[in-house]
C-alpha cells in the first residue's frame, strides 16, 4: 500500500508518524507555540529527527467551540510557513490541514503534498475535484457538525455503521472523479461522545472494509485526559497506550504531537509483525 506524495512513494505496510504544526493561537494542547519563525524550524526540524514521514500544518484551530476565521486570515498564516518549510527542508512532505479548497490548492501548488480535511468534502463543494484534478492524497475527516458546534449534543444510532457508509459514499465519488490516494480518518473527538470515541478505537479494524489507509489523530484529546481527570499536558502516557491499540487494529498513520513516542510504538508493533 503505497501513496505518491510529489513523486515520492510513501510505503505504508508499515505504519507511518505525521507530526503536528499547529501554528494557531488557541489550539487544543500546543496553541500559540509555533508562531515565530525560529520556533518553527525548531519544532519540523525535531519531529523530522525523531521519524516523522509527513509534517501535517494547521492554521485553522479546530478544537471545540473555536473561533472561527476568514479564509484570508488563515490563508495568511499558513501559506508563509509551507514556503519556509520547503525552502528550509527541500524533500519534506508537508500535509495541509485545511477544509478550504482554494487554500489547500495554493499551498499544494508552492509545495505541499497532502490535503487533510476535517470535513470530509462537506465543507467546500468544491474540494473533491480539486483534490482529484491536482491528483494528491486526500486525508478525509469524519466530522458531525462543525467545530463550533460538533460537541452540543452527537447523536448515531450505529456510529460505527454510519461512518463506513459515510466514508463508502465519499471514496465512491471521489474514485469517479479519478482520486487514486485516499486516506480515512474517523475523527476523534469531532462530533463524538466519549462513548463514541472508543466504540470507534475498537472498532478500528472494521473500516479496512474501506480498503483505504486509516489515520488515527487521537494524541492528547480529551477522551484520554478526561476519564483520567488529567489535562492534555498529562495525557502522553494515555496517548501512547491509544496509539498503541490503533496500530494493532491495523492504523497506517499515526498524527501525533509527540514524535519519539510514537515513532518507537510502531519499530516495537514492527517487531511483532504488525505493520
Amino acid at each position: 500500500m503505497t501513496i505518491n506524495c510529489n513523486g515520492q512513494l510513501i510505503d505504508l505496510t508499515s505504519s507511518k508518524i505525521m507530526g503536528i504544526l499547529n501554528i494557531t493561537p488557541d489550539s487544543f494542547y500546543d496553541g500559540g507555540k509555533y508562531r515565530e519563525e525560529k520556533e518553527i524550524l525548531t519544532q519540523v526540524t525535531k519531529m523530522l529527527r525523531e521519524g516523522a514521514t509527513f509534517i501535517d500544518v494547521g492554521a485553522y484551530s479546530s478544537r471545540p467551540g473555536a473561533m472561527h476565521i476568514s479564509e484570508k486570515e488563515e490563508l495568511n498564516r499558513i501559506l508563509p510557513v509551507v514556503k519556509l518549510l520547503k525552502s528550509e527542508f527541500p524533500e519534506i512532505i508537508i500535509s495541509v490541514d485545511t477544509f478550504r479548497s482554494d487554500i489547500a490548492k495554493k499551498c499544494i501548488l508552492e509545495g505541499a503534498a497532502i490535503i487533510n480535511d476535517i470535513s470530509g468534502g462537506d465543507a467546500d463543494d468544491k474540494m473533491f475535484a480539486m483534490a482529484a484534478d491536482l491528483q494528491v492524497p486526500y486525508i478525509m475527516m469524519h466530522m458531525q457538525g462543525t467545530p463550533q458546534n460538533m460537541q452540543k449534543d452527537p447523536r448515531y444510532n450505529n456510529i460505527t455503521a454510519e461512518i463506513i457508509m459515510s466514508f463508502a459514499k465519499k471514496t465512491a465519488v471521489l474514485r469517479t472523479l479519478g482520486l487514486n490516494d485516499i486516506i480515512i480518518d474517523l475523527g476523534f473527538g469531532f462530533g463524538k461522545t466519549i462513548a463514541h470515541n472508543y466504540e470507534l478505537l475498537n472498532n478500528l479494524e472494521k473500516f479496512h472494509s474501506l480498503d483505504c489507509p486509516i489515520l488515527t489523530g487521537i494524541s492528547r484529546k480529551s477522551m484520554l485526559y478526561k476519564p483520567l481527570e488529567i489535562s492534555s499536558k498529562e495525557a502522553l502516557n494515555a496517548t501512547t497506550f491509544a496509539n498503541t491499540i490503533a496500530l494493532q487494529k491495523g492504523s497506517q498513520i499515526l498524527r501525533v504531537h509527540d514524535v519519539k513516542e510514537a515513532f518507537e510504538i510502531v519499530q516495537l508493533n514492527n517487531l511483532l509483525g504488525k505493520k
